[in-house]
């Protein structure tokens, strides 16, 4: 199996409907060991969401902007398995002033939110767990990303934030391949999510993708999304870091609907 071994974190599991959740699905499937991590009232969600996978994990509190949180994780991780193989970061946040057509209102309180719990949490992330990936021989940490190389409507503020992730991935993928640890993000098309669901207008990315997308895109269905995150956390991409992975049907590579 794929992930036959790996001792793997999950982070940002709300419903069974979320990338995360089916990422956390699939890597089960391919022989994974699992800790998800959830944080504050949405921390009952994450349990409940646990409970409908094949081999319910633990789930363990993580409020990714508290260090004595990120302290915690890693020490029970440390404890529990002395090691950690990948993780996939999967959080993201933008108060609602930093959305819906705000950009020009939006105050730098509200930017810094945006910006600090949704790209520079990666490098949180990736900095507690580095000793454990040490301790494993090196590793992997994938990041969840939506293409921004364009302003999209309504986007706003969360948008940047996703382009200083980009940039996060790169920078990481330079301080950590001296230990053996791939850095990497996957660039998903829009999916019915919880978290799709915050964004205003969602309906419009929803609307245009299939049209554009060479492949087609079916918004409902996570699992191209977490199969790519689960390759990309093992043993079959050892080369690959510092890298935007697409997988969003094609959509990307296409400047217009054709006829």
């Amino acid at each position: 199996m794929l992930l036959e071994g790996k001792r793997l974190v999950v982070t940002g599991v709300l419903t069974d409907d979320s990338i995360a959740w089916h990422t956390a699905r699939v890597a089960q499937e391919q022989g994974a060991a699992l800790v998800l991590t959830g944080f504050g009232r949405a921390l009952r969600l994450t349990e409940r969401s646990a409970r409908r996978l094949p081999d319910p994990p633990p789930v363990l509190e993580l409020d990714i902007n508290d260090p004595v949180h990120m302290e915690a994780l890693a020490s029970d991780l440390g404890e529990r398995w002395g090691a950690v193989d990948g993780a996939l970061h999967a959080i993201a946040y933008a108060p609602d002033d930093a959305l819906g057509g705000n950009f020009l209102t939006t105050p730098p309180e509200s930017a810094g939110t945006a910006f600090l719990t949704s790209a520079y949490s990666y490098k949180t992330l990736a900095v507690g767990l580095h000793p454990l990936l040490v301790a494993a021989g090196g590793g992997a940490l994938v990041t969840l990303d939506f293409d921004n190389r364009q302003a999209w409507p309504a986007y706003d503020w969360m948008g940047v934030a996703k382009a200083a992730l980009q940039a996060v991935t790169r920078y990481l993928a330079r301080d950590l391949g001296a230990d053996n640890i791939r850095v990497n993000a996957v660039s998903a098309g829009p999916l019915t999510t919880m978290a799709a669901k915050s964004i205003p207008g969602f309906s419009r990315f929803r609307d245009v993708w299939g049209k554009r997308a060479p492949l087609g895109w079916d918004v409902s269905d996570p699992t191209p999304v977490a199969n790519m995150v689960c390759v990309l956390l093992s043993d079959w991409a050892p080369m690959t870091s510092g890298e935007v992975v697409h997988v969003d049907g094609g959509f990307h590579a296409i400047a217009a609907e054709g006829d």
